[in-house]
């Protein structure tokens, strides 16, 4: 392959920021969702983090797995210090938010469903912001509590980072229905309207003709 074909399919890695810089602020715009300059700030960081799978996966004997979002928190209630905890609930709240915003086609296939995420990653983030609100932390504090606030539509905007082409099969066509049902994703329901389905919370979809 020549280099010039190369560089055009593989984004260099000292762009990647700049590249989730732009494709977040873009989709925030679209979606409607204003966040503070902080807060933005901190999804491109934790983005361009998670792009290298050694800091978001955890060596194991196995190889590289993600440790059970149960587990996470167990292990963060558990921590002996306040900063352990913190820094627990941290990595629950942006694995939670990276995983359900990067990945949310597979939960089709996957026993754990997105909402499991998104819950779990909000009430992370909630606990970090109740703790964080006064002294040091209070700018830190604040981002937290604006992404427990904003789960849904940060995923909802992590989404339209992630998604390239995709045709959208009838399993996942239902399965964007059970999300809109469980999590209202505005994201989901314009899908659905766009593929020709009018989500209902009657219990069905109706198909647009």
């Amino acid at each position: 392959m020549h280099d010039g074909q190369a560089s055009k399919r593989v984004l260099p890695v000292t762009n990647l920021r700049e590249f989730f810089k732009d494709a977040l602020h873009g989709a925030l715009e679209k979606r409607q969702l204003a966040v503070e300059d902080q807060t933005e700030h901190y999804v491109v960081n934790l983005l361009t983090l998670f792009s290298r799978s050694e800091e978001l996966y955890d060596a194991t004997p196995e190889g590289a797995r993600l440790k059970p979002l149960v587990v996470m928190l167990s292990e963060a209630l558990e921590a002996r210090s306040a900063d352990d905890r913190n820094r627990g609930l941290q990595r629950l709240g942006d694995v939670s938010l990276f995983i359900a915003g990067f990945f949310a086609q597979s939960f089709a296939r996957k026993l754990i469903d997105i909402d499991y995420h998104i819950a779990m990653g909000g009430r992370a983030y909630a606990a970090l912001a109740d703790t964080m609100s006064r002294g040091k932390g209070r700018v830190l504090g604040h981002v937290f509590a604006e992404l427990s606030e904003n789960f849904q539509p940060m995923v909802d905007a992590l989404n339209e980072v992630s998604e390239t082409s995709y045709s959208h099969s009838d399993k996942d066509i239902l399965r964007l229905y059970e999300i809109w049902l469980k999590t209202g994703s505005r994201r989901c329901y314009e899908i659905l309207k766009r593929l020709g389905v009018e989500p209902t919370t009657a219990g069905g979809t109706a198909f647009a003709h």
